[in-house]
């Protein structure tokens, strides 16, 4: 059961980019995401992410149908 696309994008909510992902961690965590969501963050390679867009590239193996 993944996560889905509205969650990471509430968890991301103010962050700045380019942002590694040690940043977006600490956003989501810092915005109240649950487990699934910081995981899925977590779970990505390092790097550095200049757009949402790429985030959600990053994490699309773990996000649900929605």
């Amino acid at each position: 059961m993944g996560v889905q696309v509205t969650e990471v994008q509430k968890a991301l909510k103010g962050a700045n980019y380019p942002a590694s992902r040690d940043e977006l961690v600490e956003r989501a965590r810092s915005n109240g995401a649950d487990g699934d969501v910081v995981d899925a963050l977590r779970g990505m390679d390092a790097g550095t992410f200049d757009s949402p867009a790429d985030v959600m590239k990053a994490v699309q193996g773990a996000l649900g149908d929605d």
